[in-house]
């Protein structure tokens, strides 16, 4: 089976696993559109609810899913708090998913 592709190989299930949780984490449109956001620059819940076009509560939901995936991380300044992408790929995947689709070019520059 594949014998004609060089150098071809699976990849670990536990891989498969690991890339098929964060692909499910991005297919709810409300978090992506907070990723969005996010890798454009730091935001608050605030800022994000209005972006994404929801409430602050459903915001703060998703954060909080966001953060134990380990894909945004927050600081705290005074009352508010401030969240970013944490480091790692996901913007390049967040762009790539939007060129997949079409979407505008101008829309796709960053992050």
């Amino acid at each position: 089976m594949h014998q004609g592709i060089d150098d071809f190989a699976m990849p670990d299930p536990a891989q498969v696993r690991s890339a098929t949780d964060l692909l499910r984490m991005l297919s709810d449109p409300t978090r992506f559109s907070v990723l969005w956001a996010l890798a454009q620059g730091e935001s608050n819940v605030a800022c994000l609810a209005e972006l994404a076009g929801t409430s602050p509560t459903a915001v703060s939901q998703h954060l909080s899913k966001l953060r134990l995936a380990g894909l945004v991380q927050g600081r705290r300044e005074g009352t508010f708090v401030y969240y970013t992408v944490a480091e790692g790929p996901l913007g390049t995947l967040l762009v790539q998913a939007l060129r997949a689709v079409g979407a505008d070019p101008g829309v796709v520059r960053r992050p």
